[in-house]
């Protein structure tokens, strides 16, 4: 439905207009090339190119608005000009007003960190639906604001504003009592705004590794952006009472904090008498003087952690007695691409997960190693264009644990693979066995080595890519399936498929 200009202009910060400001805006635009008539076009400023240098192409296309963050030499009298002092953040409060507002009329929960946040959103959206309140969620493998998750399109974990606001409103349009919202250090950046129309009821800390420098610059940074989820929340917010950096979101908090640990009796809520393999773990939930006996039927003793964080949201903000949430462990089921078993009956162990960063590897490996009865050959690979840093830490830490290493394209984007294999091989201990070593950039041809020298009783683990749906090259990305590229390999070795 069509809106006048003028009424969508709150918290713009607007330095000057030209034009009519009550024209008819019929929807918004951050790439020419998706302007229609009577839309909003924003010029936004970014790595690789420049949304000014496309002002005339919206017009073409018929754009009526055009925001700006520079006003161009030449101004065509034809549209409205809006100057801001930022055009992302112009683009988010715009998009708010756009869709009325709609994160003032869902309570909505933010997750950050660098590892286990789609595990933490997923979590906290199945304990609310289990709990009979309806939900939806957004997060980097999907979302949902219909009552079915969808497959998240975007590359993005948070999306640009517009489709942020677009979800949410779904959410409002559907009923939906709450929404999760995977709330990345990108997305939380005054760099890009994707989240500063957004207020949050509940915010939740998961964990800080090294990751994004390439963005945020350093550590203080990328933390110091992470800490904008706490100040942006009213309600209460949950720290991992084991994280290092905890102190700098307990300080930045504009609300109540409560914690969480794996076994910190100094948090809030911790666990003890932990049994864990691969098929989930048991373990007693302390809170308040009262122990709950919980099984979570997801691998990995790091999810604990993750379902700790996701009660004490989901606990915090219904109200609900913290002994009813925890006593729902056994229902949840984890994320498409986390600790994936792939299994075509072949005798070793073949598993698919997301993990990409130095804290996700020190967490997965040491856990894989002591389930492994042959050896463990790991496969992976680190983004293009992206925080080069941590690819000599990943191989240090992969060679510590593994035998086999097999290093492959992740991401290249518009860096040479092989530069990029190099530098992680860099960090590998040199104690390991560099006949073990393969440097394969072809991901398929790759796992195809992986399944070829497995043998009974190893296991081999594909990290990096899990639910990611291409591989990006200079070219461009590629459509990219994990599970049906370890599923070929399988097959071709002569294993037989399961469906």
């Amino acid at each position: 439905m069509p809106k006048r200009l003028s009424a969508l202009l709150n918290n713009c910060n607007i330095t000057l207009t030209a034009g009519n400001p009550d024209i008819l805006i019929e929807g918004i635009a951050y790439d020419s090339r998706y302007v229609k008539t009577g839309y909003a076009f924003f010029a936004l400023t970014g790595i690789h190119t420049d949304g000014h240098n496309f002002i005339e192409d919206a017009i073409e296309r018929g754009a009526s608005a055009i925001f700006v963050s520079r006003m161009p030499e030449k101004i065509n009298t034809s549209v409205s000009w809006i100057l801001v002092d930022d055009t992302r953040k112009a683009m988010a409060f715009f998009s708010s007003e756009w869709y009325g507002n709609p994160a003032e009329k869902i309570k909505i929960i933010g997750v950050t960190g660098t590892d286990g946040k789609s595990t933490t959103v997923s979590f906290i959206y199945q304990l609310l639906n289990l709990l009979g309140k309806k939900s939806g969620f957004i997060s980097t493998v999907e979302y949902d604001c219909s009552g079915k998750p969808e497959k998240n399109p975007y590359r993005q974990s948070t999306p640009e504003s517009p489709e942020i606001m677009h979800i949410i409103s779904e959410m409002v349009r559907n009923n939906f009592e709450y929404g999760v919202i995977e709330s990345t250090s990108h997305g939380l950046s005054k760099k890009t705004s994707r989240l500063a129309a957004i207020k949050y009821d509940a915010a939740v800390l998961t964990n800080v590794t090294h990751e994004h420098l390439e963005f945020h610059g350093n550590m203080e940074n990328y933390i110091n952006d992470k800490a904008n989820l706490f100040r942006k929340t009213t309600g209460f917010c949950v720290v991992n009472y084991s994280e290092p950096s905890k102190m700098s979101f307990i300080n930045a908090a504009a609300s109540p904090v409560v914690s969480y640990s794996l076994e910190d009796i100094k948090s809030d809520i911790y666990a003890s008498s932990i049994i864990s393999d691969s098929s989930g773990s048991s373990f007693n939930a302390n809170y308040k003087g009262k122990s709950f006996r919980c099984l979570l039927p997801v691998p990995g003793i790091f999810n604990i952690e993750n379902f700790l964080a996701a009660s004490l949201a989901v606990s915090g903000i219904t109200g609900e007695d913290m002994g009813k949430v925890l006593s729902l462990s056994g229902n949840l089921v984890s994320v498409k691409g986390r600790m994936d078993i792939i299994d075509s009956g072949q005798d070793f162990t073949l598993i698919v997960d997301y993990a990409h960063t130095p804290g996700a590897f020190e967490k997965i490996f040491p856990m894989i190693k002591k389930t492994v009865k042959g050896r463990l050959i790991a496969l992976f690979g680190s983004a293009g264009e992206r925080d080069t840093e941590k690819r000599a830490i990943q191989g240090k830490i992969a060679s510590l644990y593994s035998d086999i290493l097999i290093l492959t394209d992740e991401d290249p984007r518009g860096e040479d693979s092989m530069d990029i294999i190099r530098q992680i091989s860099s960090g590998i201990n040199p104690s390991f066995d560099k006949s073990s070593l393969y440097l394969i950039p072809d991901r398929q041809e790759a796992i195809s080595k992986a399944v070829e020298i497995a043998e009974k009783g190893d296991t081999v683990i594909l990290l990096g890519k899990g639910h990611e749906s291409t591989i990006i090259y200079n070219t461009g990305p590629v459509p990219w399936n994990e599970r049906e590229a370890a599923l070929t390999a399988l097959k071709n070795a002569g294993y037989g498929r399961n469906i």
